[in-house]
């Protein structure tokens, strides 16, 4: 009996003495002490973490493959999401051909514009459609309906991918980008801007540089990660969350490349030599991409009819004095001169006639808490956002001025 309780006491000592080495570790690592569980929680942006709430159901668990997106959701158990339509997005079924009752409008993006386009479930608001059916009266005199085009981790092409399979059955098209987009301008980056996310790759193992093997091994750890983050005791750990911070280090670094392949992801999508060694010739290089997206809508949009328009998101680097809260959340906001230079490169084409639109600033006036990690608004459990309300009724109105709208009485 005394050996046990020597045994039991000595494994409590030193488990009690990891997680103060851990502890201890990560408060001087990062300059301030943070609960454990709120770094499981900053470990994932609000967009993932609303999508994977039910028992041991990861994000990935929601995706589904799709031969020209790359990657959309699925409704199937016991994963699925609930409110997946026809297309893999949130909400309404996209129509094949023209609806005569109703003036449809494609709103296509990353996760921003899916929270706008409103990827929960009813009550939760559609914010832009009911701006605009408050306020405008549409082209055809039919009530507005905003279908969800936007989701997580989206850049073009895939939006331009979006309209190009469904130009015929919508009335108009609205892109909210930008944020997503930026990341391939910066000066470390190697692939072009149509390199997929690492969702694509989640959905397609055997598209990822690595041997079966590896795929699997990385798909196990994951799911170890995900079961130590989810543990209602191990999440309060920040020994565990140094285990997932470190497991999921590994976890990236199986994709090392195999030099004897020729054919890889990454070889797809290669920048050219003289771009990765010289910064501006490589943001020359993504802007003319993101550009040539752009106006691929804009062509097959006038080819078809369709009204069109496109809005470069806020980010919490420039145009808004953050809360302490946001500072908090917002991550690192080097990319600031980046984006900004972007944001101006891509409203260079209002020149050749497209209604291309600035959301910088839209939050200058605002001193209180708006974004909740690094991109995203925060939003009440039932949906509602004053965020999402702002940029809603802005986009509205600069829909109104470049499409010529009636405004109700």
């Amino acid at each position: 009996m005394f050996r046990l309780a020597s045994l039991v006491l000595g494994t409590a000592l030193g488990l009690a003495l990891i997680e103060a080495t851990a502890t201890v570790w990560i408060w001087f690592d990062d300059g301030v002490y943070t609960p454990a569980t709120e770094l499981f929680r900053r470990a994932q942006n609000i967009y993932v973490r609303d999508l994977t709430t039910r028992g041991d159901c990861r994000y990935v668990d929601t995706l589904y493959p799709h031969p020209y997106l790359a990657f959309v959701h699925n409704g199937n158990p016991p994963c699925g999401l609930r409110n997946i339509n026809n297309v893999g997005l949130f909400n309404d079924d996209f129509p094949t051909v023209k609806i005569a009752h109703r003036y449809v409008v494609l709103l296509t993006g990353g996760s921003v514009a899916s929270n706008l386009g409103q990827n929960w479930a009813p009550p939760a608001p559609r914010y832009l459609e009911e701006e605009l059916n408050a306020h405008y009266v549409s082209p055809s005199g039919q009530p507005w309906l905003v279908l969800n085009g936007g989701d997580g981790a989206w850049k073009q092409p895939q939006q331009l991918i979006l309209f190009a399979l469904h130009a015929t059955a919508v009335d108009a098209v609205v892109t909210l980008d930008g944020f997503n987009e930026h990341y391939y301008f910066r000066p470390q980056v190697d692939q072009r801007l149509e390199s997929p996310a690492s969702s694509f790759v989640d959905v397609n193992p055997f598209a990822a540089d690595e041997d079966f093997g590896d795929a699997a091994t990385g798909w196990v750890i994951g799911r170890v990660a995900g079961a130590l983050a989810s543990n209602p005791v191990l999440r309060h750990s920040h020994a565990a969350y140094m285990v997932v911070r470190r497991i999921e280090s590994v976890a990236r670094g199986k994709g090392t490349q195999n030099p004897n392949k020729r054919t890889t992801l990454r070889s797809f999508f290669a920048l050219p030599a003289d771009a990765r060694a010289d910064p501006e010739k490589l943001f020359a290089v993504q802007l003319g991409l993101y550009q040539k997206y752009v106006r691929g809508i804009e062509a097959i949009a006038r080819d078809n009819g369709v009204k069109s328009a496109y809005f470069l998101q806020p980010v919490p680097a420039w145009g808004k004095t953050l809360s302490e809260e946001e500072k908090r959340n917002a991550g690192d906001l080097g990319y600031r001169d980046t984006y900004r230079r972007m944001v101006a490169g891509m409203m260079s084409l209002r020149e050749r006639g497209l209604a291309v639109h600035d959301l910088g600033d839209l939050l200058q006036d605002e001193t209180g808490t708006i974004y909740e990690d690094f991109i995203h608004f925060a939003r009440e459990p039932d949906g509602r956002s004053p965020g999402y309300r702002l940029m809603a009724a802005r986009m509205a109105r600069s829909l109104a001025e470049a499409w010529g709208l009636r405004r109700k009485r």
